[in-house]
């Protein structure tokens, strides 16, 4: 019979105390003289058995719930263990530390340089199957980042919550911590156990879980995902599909948990998808999906990153929601949050007992407004786990965009900042070098991995190349939200129309830089809440001329170069503010006056769809010409839309509260011009006031065009004209 394999106590006392940085080294099997040493980690048991082939060795207690013995093989068998404890009756398992690691030397290589794009894959928890010789093994391997950590555990359903039996192994010098535990499948919940550089122990969520439990429960959740996607279609005219800026692009903004109260993601799926085909939009852009423990929160403060929220369902069950709007035709942008993160104890917050995720400079690591932390950007295993965690929607959920919240709160360092709070970059500028640096590596590495996916800059400040492409010194963002046109079109609608003449250019400068970026024109969420009053309650007057300034309104915004975006409730003309803990006033639609909104939005939607000059050249200057922009007297705008294919539009919006009969307004060509659009008919609950269908225009030079028509603009009506002729030579 070979000898035990001795070590001293004090090693035995650290892995007892749970501060072995490689209890690998201790536990397990140890060849050894040409036997093995096997020893195991049970503090409760009252007996512990090896089983191999057809045998049971007893092991003896060592030191302090440490179990040793020797089998008398040359090699590692494959083996078991059999526990006893008090009372019960022996139950046999697999062994922990007769495994390898599960990351291999190229995946810790490009963790350490912060170049792993994939880091889904091999940090987390990853269930793993290994055939051996008593079967096959399906365990789960857990891997996580926490390099001063000084030593980790994992617990979790599968050892009553008891950490100790699971002391995990630092890879090297990586900072990664491994362990594969056997017999654990999808579903068990965990968490790991963590001994700080500080010496104190924290039970922290694990940053890259698949699946958490509902909140208020904290727990990360293994998930196995079994999802079979059917969108097939959808993905490859993605890939293919061309320049999306020369497309038509309407997106539906929306708040899964008050959308309608009480729906899972598969219900929503049963009930959104007709709902947006019917309406006509494009693109469907959901507040942050990503598990965040305060509902109160909207999704913005995010706890697990990796994890679509268990509120609804299950990560399957989500892509299946995202799946079906595929299938629907209908895109998907996800709101995503790399700015700041809140400060949880069980979360991201002082993950390894030091400011590991966030920036450890005090002027730079908290955000003032949001009582947040802020990321290291200047760390580059941060900036991997931000970048994989974009790449992580976009390929493994289908995910076709990207809505990066709060940019400009990331681009400088004086962001909400006095004077003497903040401290200058290394030229003494006030830009954060290193989010600029991060965003471009963002945006680079998903249109390189993901064509035909887009990423959107939500960036409320005159910065310089947002959308311009990185190579060229941008940003490298597809789009922005268009901030400027977005205040400055509510201010001039929530005068009242005898007002408006002195305001009249409110309106009008967005065009004076409308082509310094590929804009997005939102009328969010942001827009309807926090005493602001729901875009109804915006518009001035009696009940029929706000229903009529907003109608006005969304067909001026529909037809202004950019793609849109509005946000839920305001396509039926929501009564109330928007609030996270109900539902939309769905019973508005009862009244014709509301469903009118609805149809108007719906028509909106499709002579937009349908119309090549409000979109194909929207990044393109010569895709539109004022007709008139200097109408103040009259509250009146009019401009024409041009298409790449010769196509022409007119946009004729009255502001003012009073029709105007025979209003001549100039128009590039002579001819039929339909009216395919007026936001004043009896069928939008409007006054009827119209030109029949069609307005004729003549050879009659005015307001600088070669052709003019007139027409009657109804009162706080917006009229679309679209030429039916042959389209003159531009």
């Amino acid at each position: 019979m070979g000898k035990l394999l001795q070590l001293d106590t004090s090693i035995l006392g650290q892995l007892a105390a749970g501060e072995h940085g490689d209890p690998h080294a201790v536990l397990g099997p140890h060849q050894h003289d040409g036997a093995v040493t096997v020893r195991v980690f049970r503090p409760l048991a009252e007996s512990v058995s090896v089983v191999h082939g057809g045998e049971s060795v007893r092991l003896e207690h060592e030191y302090e719930g440490v179990w040793a013995g020797v089998l008398d093989v040359p090699e590692v068998p494959d083996y078991r263990l059999e526990v006893t404890y008090a009372g019960g009756e022996p139950q046999r398992s697999d062994d922990a530390y007769r495994y390898l690691p599960t990351l291999g030397e190229v995946d810790i290589h490009l963790i350490n340089e912060g170049r792993h794009e994939q880091l889904w894959d091999v940090l987390g928890a990853h269930v793993r199957r290994y055939d051996g010789a008593q079967g096959k093994v399906t365990g789960t391997s857990f891997a996580v980042w926490a390099p001063h950590a000084r030593a980790i555990r994992v617990k979790g359903d599968f050892n009553s919550w008891d950490g100790r039996e699971h002391p995990m192994r630092q890879l090297g010098t990586s900072g990664i911590w491994e362990l594969f535990v056997p017999d654990v499948g999808s579903g068990t919940r965990y968490k790991y156990v963590i001994l700080g550089a500080d010496g104190q122990w924290r039970e922290k969520a694990d940053p890259m879980a698949y699946h958490t439990e509902t909140p208020p429960a904290t727990s990360s959740v293994v998930f196995d995902s079994q999802y079979a996607w059917e969108d097939a279609d959808w993905m490859r005219r993605r890939a293919q599909g061309g320049d999306i800026h020369e497309k038509p692009m309407s997106v539906y903004e929306m708040h899964l948990g008050s959308w309608r109260r009480g729906l899972s993601y598969t219900e929503l799926a049963d009930e959104l998808v007709p709902y947006l085909q019917d309406l006509g939009f494009t693109h469907v852009e959901f507040l942050p999906v990503m598990e965040h423990p305060f509902g109160g929160s909207w999704g913005y403060q995010v706890t697990s990153y990796f994890a679509p929220t268990a509120r609804f369902g299950s990560p399957d069950e989500f892509r299946y929601l995202v799946d079906r709007l595929h299938q629907g035709g209908i895109g998907v942008i996800v709101d995503w949050v790399p700015a700041h993160f809140p400060k949880d104890e069980f979360a991201l917050a002082r993950f390894d007992g030091t400011p590991l995720y966030e920036d450890p400079n005090p002027s730079r690591g908290e955000h003032p407004d949001w009582g947040t932390y802020v990321f290291n950007f200047g760390r580059k295993e941060v900036r991997n786990f931000l970048v994989a965690n974009a790449l992580y929607w976009l390929e493994e959920f289908h995910i076709d965009g990207l809505r990066v919240d709060a940019v400009a709160s990331m681009l400088y360092l004086d962001y909400s900042r006095e004077d003497g709070e903040w401290t200058p970059n290394v030229y003494g500028g006030r830009e954060n070098l290193e989010a600029v640096q991060f965003l471009q590596e963002m945006n680079a590495t998903c249109y390189r991995r993901v064509p035909g996916a887009i990423t959107i800059a939500e960036e409320s400040t005159s910065w310089p190349g947002v959308t311009r492409a990185t190579h060229l010194g941008g940003l490298g963002f597809g789009f922005k939200w268009n901030m400027g046109w977005m205040h400055d079109s509510l201010g001039y609608v929530q005068n009242d129309p005898v007002h408006r003449q002195y305001h009249h250019h409110q309106m009008t400068f967005s065009m004076v830089y409308a082509y310094s970026e590929n804009y997005i024109l939102p009328i969010s969420h942001d827009e309807v809440v926090h005493g602001k009053g729901s875009l109804l309650r915006k518009m001035p007057g009696d009940r029929w001329r706000q229903l009529a300034n907003l109608r006005t309104y969304l067909a001026y915004m529909w037809a202004h170069p950019g793609k849109q975006l509005l946000f839920m409730g305001s396509e039926f003309a929501q009564e109330s503010e928007w609030a996270e803990s109900r539902e939309l006033d769905w019973w508005l639609l009862d009244h014709v006056e509301h469903a009118g909104v609805q149809s108007l939005v719906r028509d909106l939607n499709r002579v937009y769809g349908e119309t090549p000059a409000l979109w194909s050249l929207d990044q393109d200057e010569q895709g539109f010409a004022w007709i008139d922009a200097n109408d103040a007297d009259n509250n009146v705008f009019s401009f024409v839309r041009r298409g790449r294919d010769g196509s022409q539009l007119a946009c004729v919006a009255n502001f003012s509260a009073v029709p105007h009969h025979g209003y001549r307004v100039g128009l590039p060509a002579a001819g039929r011009w339909s009216e395919v659009l007026n936001t004043d008919a009896e069928t939008y609950y409007g006054s009827g006031v119209g030109n029949f269908g069609a307005a004729e225009a003549t050879e009659d030079a005015w307001h600088g065009q070669p052709a003019s028509a007139t027409v009657s603009l109804p009162p706080l009506g917006t009229l679309w004209l679209r030429f039916e002729g042959d389209s003159p030579a531009r």
